[in-house]
């Protein structure tokens, strides 16, 4: 079957349109613009051409000779040449002067003189007052200016009649909007020249795109961004998140949010010492009460940083996955490392046996079996609470690997914790705190790096000891060893671990203090209340 292709529908270009639409605007304007202008320089002209309609007139009936003439047998003789003088030089279409009969002494046309003046002049003859009108005589419509004539005793003794043709204001009228026509569309071919220039910079600001390729350019990048698993957050130089991923949504809902600044001290000095070239990857930093690896790049625009794309992973996420590979490589290092011992001990038992020194070979296995067992009895007899238990299970086997001695008070308990407390919080504690105890103490001692703990839940509160034969904290660092990123430990992505206990603590409404230890080294004592509020505390913790 034939495939039958659906023809594109014919899209206009954004220059196109964006051309076509301020063209029509600027000359929509221009039109309002000319009209307007024509409709008040018609009022402008009128009262203009009247004004002066009536300076004319009034210059006439002021004439001595004019006035004199009224006096003669022949009055036109005399008033003709002065009229007609006074209407060339004025310009006026034309001057008559009549006498209270409205019989023309004057006219352009000689014809007109003796004839009846075509318009009245009561208002001139009965109300003695100068009028400016547009009328209709016989040289057809005009804006005219009527005044009395007075003679030197003050009698109206006849009426100066100016005039100016509409056609001949017109003509006038129609030079001078021409003119605003001719400037009219001037501006017009400036504006549409500034519109393709304002079109033109537009396209290069988008990228030559037309509106449909945006739309489905953000369209497209809507879903890449969504279909990425890490928490991908964007943010401008002023710290404010810009876009948000889904992932980063409900990973991050507490910490981040779209449209507002970014609070972590981290991530702002991150943004402020971001450059051209920076392309940080697996930076480790605190958000809240959990780790995350981190990497971040700048967004350039025109080689100028705009902002800056973060992408955030738990860093649980990556050690699950780092002990998934290591444990099978560590299992083979384990495995050929026991197979070593036992081997050895075997031999051991066997040349014993050889020797017939049978009490000697039960005694070697008597005690490599109560060596653990007596671990694993005290562990299960003083520690009620799994998780913990399995916490320094797990932190006893990984001392032997680091070569670490790590002691359990004998006299510690520990009971079953309360059902308010959360117990993985507690391991973070415990589990970060022997974990940086090892590394100072077997830093600074060697193969004689030896920690402590205790631990005890008398009375109101669950109170951990943790000693090592480290180094110490120094007076300088003691204020600040809390906060993320200050260690006394060399290499980088360090200074974590006591911030996450700090944060862990707050959370429980604990205490930590930092003492000096009797073995030499930190003293760090953890107190945590049995009695924990989680509502009030979380929103404390989320406030601060």
């Amino acid at each position: 079957m034939p495939m039958v292709h659906t023809p594109k529908k014919a899209r206009i270009s954004l220059l196109t349109q964006m051309v076509l639409l301020i063209s029509i605007v600027v000359l929509i304007s221009m039109g309002i613009g000319t009209a307007l202008f024509s409709f008040i320089l018609d009022d402008i002209l009128d009262r203009y051409i009247g004004q002066q309609a009536m300076t004319v007139a009034k210059l006439s009936a002021m004439n001595e000779r004019i006035i004199a003439a009224f006096e003669t047998d022949h009055p036109s003789k005399v008033i003709q040449p002065i009229a007609e003088t006074i209407r060339k030089e004025t310009g006026a279409s034309y001057v008559v002067i009549g006498n209270k009969d409205g019989i023309r002494y004057s006219h352009y046309d000689p014809k007109q003189i003796g004839l009846p003046m075509g318009t009245s002049n009561d208002p001139v003859f009965l109300e003695n007052r100068s009028v400016i009108y547009r009328g209709t005589g016989i040289s057809g419509p005009a804006i005219k200016a009527k005044t009395p004539i007075v003679n030197k005793k003050g009698e109206t003794i006849g009426v100066s009649s100016v005039g100016y043709v509409m056609s001949d204001v017109e003509k006038k009228v129609a030079e001078y909007k021409e003119r605003v026509v001719a400037l009219s569309l001037v501006l017009l071919v400036i504006g549409i020249i500034g519109a393709i220039i304002i079109a033109r910079r537009v396209k290069r600001l988008i990228f030559g795109l037309e509106p449909e390729e945006i739309s489905f350019l953000f369209t497209e990048k809507a879903a890449i961004l969504e279909s990425i698993r890490d928490a991908t957050v964007a943010v401008d130089m002023q710290g404010r998140v810009v876009s948000m991923n889904k992932r980063a949504r409900s990973l991050l809902q507490e910490d981040l949010a779209v449209g507002k600044s970014i609070a972590s001290p981290q991530l702002r000095d991150i943004i402020h010492s971001v450059n051209r070239n920076t392309q940080e990857m697996n930076y480790k930093i605190l958000l809240g009460h959990e780790i995350f690896i981190t990497d971040y790049s700048p967004i350039l625009s025109n080689n100028e940083i705009r902002g800056v794309v973060f992408t955030f992973r738990p860093e649980s996420e990556i050690e699950q996955l780092t002990e998934e590979i290591t444990k099978i490589s560590s299992f083979s290092d384990n495995m050929r490392a026991q197979n070593h011992e036992y081997l050895n001990r075997l031999n051991t038992i066997y040349g014993l046996l050889k020797l017939k020194e049978y009490d000697k070979a039960i005694e070697l296995i008597t005690d490599e079996v109560k060596e653990r067992q007596d671990i694993l009895a005290f562990i299960m007899s003083s520690v009620k609470e799994p998780f913990i238990a399995a916490c320094l299970l797990g932190k006893i086997n990984r001392s032997k690997e680091l070569k670490v001695l790590l002691e359990i008070d004998q006299d510690s308990y520990l009971g079953n914790v309360p059902d308010s407390l959360d117990t993985k919080v507690l391991v973070t504690i415990l589990g970060n705190l022997i974990d940086n105890a090892m590394e100072a103490a077997l830093e600074y001692k060697g193969t004689d790096a030896l920690v402590h703990v205790s631990f005890t839940d008398l009375g109101g509160d669950i109170i951990f000891d943790i000693e090592d034969t480290g180094h110490g904290v120094s007076k300088e660092l003691e204020p600040r060893i809390f906060e993320s990123g200050v260690t006394t430990k060399s290499g980088e992505n360090r200074g974590l671990g006591l911030a996450i206990v700090k944060n862990a603590i707050e959370l429980l409404e604990g205490q930590i203090s930092l003492g000096k230890s009797d073995l030499g080294g930190a003293r760090f004592t953890v107190v945590v209340p049995k009695k924990w509020d989680k509502a009030s505390s979380e929103e404390a913790i989320h406030n601060v």
